[in-house]
């Protein structure tokens, strides 16, 4: 059972992971999907805001980083707390992500109970 009416917006371009993770944060929350930067700026773009965003970093049409720029650009979604989730985990991509304005920064492959605890820490629980 989903937690008030949270909104988690998971931008993913891997169809299984993506389920995968949308099955994991269903006791979270209500999770919109989006197979890339650019499906999930139409969505947010049309008033869906979330009160969190999981991102890809590498995704075709629009990233990761780009997408995070975008939000933290406009003013409806510059506080909209956003997790990266990627396979790039150089120190450079980590300082990267958080730049573009990432608060978390998970590397793929990665552990049920970490992302769950950044979400929940990204959303203000304990």
């Amino acid at each position: 059972m989903p937690l008030g009416d949270t909104r988690i917006l998971v931008v993913e371009d891997d169809a299984e992971l993506l389920r995968m993770i949308s099955k994991l944060l269903a006791d979270v929350g209500e999770v919109l999907t989006a197979p890339d930067g650019l499906k999930a700026w139409d969505l947010l773009q049309q008033g869906a805001t979330p009160d969190l965003v999981i991102t890809d970093l590498m995704m075709p049409g629009m990233d990761g980083l780009t997408l995070s720029k975008k939000m933290k650009e406009d003013k409806a979604l510059s506080r909209v707390p956003i997790i990266m989730l990627t396979a790039k985990g150089t120190p450079r991509d980590v300082i990267n992500g958080i730049n573009a304005g990432a608060r978390h920064y998970i590397t793929k492959p990665f552990k049920q109970a970490e992302l769950l605890e950044k979400v929940s820490r990204a959303l203000g629980r304990r």
